[in-house]
Parts: C-alpha cells; sequence; structure tokens
C-alpha cells in the first residue's frame, strides 16, 4: 500500500508541475500570470487526483509497463486536459489563460508520466540483463519477423532472465528486407540462414511462424542442422488460438512441425450458432480426440460440458485442465460406458444435451482382431445406444466421430465403424425437425493414443531399432487440434444424415515419418538407429482410402470439407443384419462375426478368419 501511496503521489507531483512547465514555455512566466498559475494548479489537484485514481495509473507496473499501459495513461491525461481546458474557460475567464495551457500541459505531462515508466522498466531490465550477464545468454535467430517473431524478440527482451537474446530475424518478406523490428534487424530470408549464423554468431534457430507449413519447418530445420546449431519452434496456429505467444510456449521441432498444413479456416459464427449456451456432452472425453473437442467447445461459451468416459485417470487429466484454463467453464464429469444403455439413459435424462460429440471407441486394429466381440459391443452396440436415447431425448446435433478404416473395410474396428455410420444414418432418416445426424471421417491422428509416432518416440528413446511395417505403407494424418476443429466445423454444416470426410492433404509415407523422427532425435537413420521391417498386422492395409470408389464426394459449404455419397441400408436389412452381428458377438464368435459384418458391409473384406 505504501508503494502505490508513493506512486500516485509522484504522478501527481510530475502532473502539476507539467502545469508550470506550461506557463513558462507559453509566456515565459510574466509576473501578471502569477495568481492565474496558482489558481489553475489548485484547481487541477483534485481533478488530476481523481483521474489518477479512476484510472488506476498508480496500480500500473512500471517495471513491466507496455502500449496499453501508456495508452490507458494517455487516456487519462486526455481527460484531464479537457475538464482543464473548461475549467479555465468557463471559470477563470477574467483570468485570461491562453486556450493553449492545458494542451501544452497535456503533452508534458505525457512526456513526464511516460518517461518515468519507461525509465523505471529500462532500468529494471538492465538490472536483470546484469544480473543473468554471467550465464552467458544464448544468441538466438529469429526466423519470422512477423507478429509472433517479434513479440517473442520483446518477450526476451524483457525477461533477459530466460538467457535468451535476440540477435536478428531471417523473413523471406521481401519489404522486410534491411528493415529492423524491435531494434533487431532482418537480416535476409531463410535461404541466408547458414551465412547469418555464421555472421552474428547465433548459438540458436527459433521458427516463429505459427502458421508456416510442413515444407518451410522442414526446410529450415534441415538449414540449422547443416549449419550446426540447435533448432527449436513456437507451436502451430492449432495450438496458440488465443494469438498470444510467449517464451514458456517455444519447444523443439516435432515430427508434427514437419507435417504441418495451412490453416483451417473455420466459421466462427456457424460453429458458435450451434454450441453457444447448449449442454455439450462428449463421448471418449479422456482421449486424444475427445480431450480436444472438449478444448475447442469450451472457446464457445456452452452452457455446460458433460465429458463421458470409462477411464478416471485421463478423465481426471482433462478435469484438471479446464481448471487450469477455463476457470469459467461449467462442467460435469460422468464416468460411465457407451455400452451400459440404463446408464446413458440416466446421463440423458439428468443433464439434457442439446449437443452429442460422439468420440468413445476402440481403434486399435490389431487388436480388435483378436477381440471382434469388443468391436461390436463398443463401437456398434455404444453408438446404437446414443443415437437411440438422442432421438428420444431431442438432441439438436449429434456428431460421430469415424474413420477412414469405415472405407472398404478390411479389419474388424473399420467394419464397426462402418456400421457405426449406418446407425447415424438411420438415425438422421427418424430425426424431428431441427434435429441433425453426421458422421465425420478422417485419417490418423499424429500424436494420438495408440498412434505411430509415440511408438517411433519410444523406440528412439530405448536406442532402437524403428520397426516400420512395410517401406510402401502410407497413410494420411492430421494434427489433433486440427481434427477437432473441423469436426466442430462439420457438425455446424447441418446436412442431416451426410457423412463427411476431412481433407486430409497427401498421404505420408511411414518410412519418412520414422526417418524424419530420428534425424530430429539428433541421429541419423541405419547409422545411428536402424530400422526393421515388421510386415503387414492383422486388419491392416498398405494404403488407407478415404473413399470408396463408388461413393465418390460432393464439395460442402467449407473448403476442407467433402460429402460423401454413401447408401443408407433399409431399417428392416439393418435391424436382421444387426441382430446376426450382436448373436455371433454374444456367441465370441469371431468367424460368425466376421461373416455378419460381411453381410452389413458388401464391400468388407476381412483380413484374417480366425
Amino acid at each position: 500500500m505504501r508503494r502505490l501511496l508513493e506512486k500516485f503521489a509522484l504522478d501527481l507531483i510530475l502532473w502539476s508541475l507539467s502545469a508550470l512547465a506550461a506557463f513558462w514555455l507559453r509566456l515565459e512566466y510574466p509576473p501578471r500570470y502569477s495568481v492565474a498559475l496558482v489558481a489553475y494548479v489548485l484547481v487541477g489537484l483534485p481533478v488530476k487526483a481523481t483521474l489518477i485514481w479512476a484510472f488506476g495509473l498508480h496500480r500500473q507496473s512500471w517495471k513491466k509497463v507496455g502500449v496499453r499501459d501508456l495508452y490507458i495513461l494517455a487516456q487519462a491525461v486526455g481527460l484531464g486536459m479537457i475538464i482543464l481546458s473548461a475549467i479555465a474557460f468557463f471559470i477563470y475567464p477574467q483570468k485570461s489563460i491562453p486556450r493553449s495551457i492545458p494542451l501544452i500541459e497535456g503533452g508534458v505531462a505525457l512526456l513526464l508520466l511516460g518517461g518515468i515508466r519507461l525509465a523505471a522498466r529500462l532500468l529494471n531490465e538492465r538490472g536483470l540483463a546484469g544480473k543473468t550477464s554471467g550465464n552467458q545468454a544464448r544468441r538466438v535467430l529469429i526466423i519470422g519477423a512477423g507478429e509472433a517473431g517479434t513479440m517473442l524478440a520483446r518477450e526476451m527482451l524483457r525477461h533477459p532472465e530466460a538467457g535468451l537474446v535476440p540477435v536478428g530475424f531471417l523473413d523471406d518478406d521481401p519489404s522486410k528486407k534491411h528493415r529492423r523490428f524491435v531494434g533487431i534487424p532482418v537480416l535476409g530470408d531463410i535461404e541466408t540462414l547458414p551465412r547469418s549464423v555464421r555472421k552474428i554468431g547465433a548459438d540458436e534457430v527459433l521458427i516463429a511462424i505459427p502458421s508456416a507449413p510442413g515444407h518451410v519447418v522442414r526446410k529450415v530445420v534441415d538449414l540449422a542442422r547443416n549449419a550446426g546449431v540447435s533448432h527449436r519452434i513456437v507451436p502451430g496456429i492449432y495450438e496458440i488460438l488465443s494469438g498470444r505467444v510467449s517464451i514458456s510456449q517455444i519447444r523443439e521441432v516435432d515430427v508434427v512441425d514437419l507435417l504441418r498444413r495451412d490453416p483451417v479456416r473455420l466459421n466462427i459464427e456457424e460453429i458458435a450458432g450451434y454450441l453457444e449456451n447448449r449442454v455439450v456432452l462428449i463421448t471418449g472425453a479422456g482421449g486424444s480426440i475427445g480431450s480436444e473437442i472438449v478444448r475447442q467447445v469450451a472457446r464457445f461459451r456452452p452452457e455446460r460440458v458433460i465429458l463421458l468416459g470409462r477411464g478416471e485417470n485421463s478423465l481426471y487429466q482433462i478435469e484438471r485442465e479446464i481448471e487450469r484454463t477455463w476457470p469459467e467453464l461449467a462442467w460435469r464429469t460422468v464416468v460411465g460406458d457407451v455400452r451400459d444403455k440404463a446408464k446413458m439413459d440416466y446421463v440423458f435424462s439428468l443433464f439434457r444435451p442439446r449437443v452429442v460429440f460422439h468420440a468413445a471407441a476402440h481403434k486399435h486394429v490389431p487388436m480388435m482382431e483378436l477381440n471382434p466381440d469388443e468391436a461390436v459391443f463398443n463401437n456398434v452396440g455404444g453408438t446404437k445406444n446414443l443415437v437411440e436415447l438422442a432421438l428420444a431425448y431431442d438432441v439438436e446435433r449429434f456428431v460421430n466421430i469415424s474413420t477412414d478404416k469405415a472405407v472398404n473395410p478390411t479389419s474388424v474396428m473399420g467394419a464397426s465403424k462402418r456400421v457405426a455410420e449406418y446407425l447415424v444414418q438411420w438415425a438422421a432418416q427418424r430425426a424431428k425437425e431441427g434435429q441433425v445426424f453426421v458422421s465425420v471421417r478422417f485419417g490418423n491422428v499424429l500424436g494420438s493414443r495408440g498412434s505411430v509416432i509415440p511408438l517411433f518416440k519410444e523406440q528412439i528413446r530405448l536406442g532402437g531399432p524403428v520397426t516400420v511395417t512395410d517401406p510402401r505403407m502410407t497413410r494420411y494424418f492430421m494434427t489433433i487440434p486440427e481434427a477437432a476443429q473441423l469436426v466442430l466445423q462439420a457438425g455446424g454444416l447441418g446436412n442431416n444424415g451426410s457423412v463427411y470426410v476431412l481433407d486430409m492433404g497427401k498421404p505420408v509415407k511411414i518410412e519418412d515419418l520414422a526417418r524424419g523422427l530420428i534425424r530430429l532425435s539428433g541421429l541419423e537413420p541405419d547409422t545411428d538407429i536402424r530400422i526393421v521391417y515388421t510386415g503387414i498386422r492383422p486388419g491392416e492395409k498398405l494404403y488407407e482410402e478415404l473413399l470408396t470408389a463408388e461413393e465418390g464426394t460432393e464439395m460442402s459449404e467449407h473448403e476442407q470439407i467433402f460429402i460423401a455419397k454413401t447408401d443408407a441400408l433399409d431399417e428392416d436389412t439393418l435391424n436382421s443384419l444387426l441382430g446376426e452381428l450382436f448373436r455371433a458377438a454374444n456367441l465370441r464368435d469371431p468367424k460368425a462375426i466376421r461373416a455378419a459384418f460381411s453381410r452389413l458391409i458388401p464391400t468388407y473384406t476381412p483380413a484374417s478368419q480366425g
């Protein structure tokens, strides 16, 4: 409190001295204006004191003052200038105070009050720099002189205790060449990286272009490796939706960065239209996709989010994240199994969700080949329970998370997800006005549980070998946040019964992915870490498909979302074949289960028969 009072008194004194300076500059302070000066200063004291208190100028942190603080200071001084001009003109006309006095005083006050704040910040930063000068701060070359890059440079200058000193920018924009941003020069384009590293003695390269596509990241990584300097990166645009970038977000370059694509352009109004002030139920909320859907939904101010899942540990993790990141969000965790219809009925009756994202599923292909009954009960039976309850409880939007493995399936997992799509289409045919049931189909998600990336990282950590099933194997990949955002967007398109297909870009060879990860670890493939080919596992394909040849696609309203031309089964056929499927699952008969899937899905070609 004492510190605040001292700052309050200093602001008031400096502002009052500005009046004396204004009289001197305007009138050279002739004696006949002495009474007017005293009156002007005395009348201005309560006005200035009130404005300092009202605008909280004394509460500003001078050591970390920024543009917003100076803007608030300018607002306070500007309002004071208007009030004092009125007082000088209407109350003391006989004193003939020149009208320019309040204007001059305002300018001087801005210089004095702003100057003392900037001086305090500079002294603080110099003091911190002195404390850390012995720590051998790393000289950083920043790739990208845009908003993210300049923001990070300011953060480094403001926090020298982090041990990072920005010494230059590289940017391919020719208009930025030879310019300075926050006092730091743009040395050239990205191609000049090795020469620039040598010229300025950089210790580290920092990629600060959140929207940079994968080929740009790969280029910088290769150039940095050739120059013999370490390289790090700021998160991609999907990870920093708030637009804020800080030193704490700098991390090592990951394989996800090497596969970046152009950012998803979302129609925010369309998504907000069906999520705002709605109760949203997310099944599989503790999983990789489910938890990311929770994060994305939280941005759109839902009335409440219901987190449904079986794994208490994963649910606990997303709970903690919600408490930390979205303290204002209303939410409730439900431990339950989508196969338990009585429990699901209780959940729907208690919370009355208006929007459902169904992400709960068994997805491990080889494991479901060995346990086909569980794929039926969970992926098919769980979806059946949810769509029936969604119809009964007037859910407005039901979005089922599907997979590219549902196309011409060769695995039990893929077949079970194709039948789940049938069930969603069946529900769409029975939907009331205002109800929409859709499925969203996409490929592999980088970094999700059970995906190839965590496996490769673990194998590299253990010294190898890295196992690749087949050198020809390719997969479509998408980041978790990108997939979740497009799922939300697809839910807003509102074409009842549609199976949406996300634009997955170009397929990636699994072998290339493995080699890239090994190099990112600072090692060389086949030299430091062996790559071993193990052969295709049961249920796997060499090449995944996003559509059947018979289906084709239509354009949707969104450039990265397509509509598959699918045929739904009639109700009698579906019910009859589902009955066969569930009877086979209850008998735990793998052959009968696969036979039932074959009758349900004409394009199903089981890879294993056991």
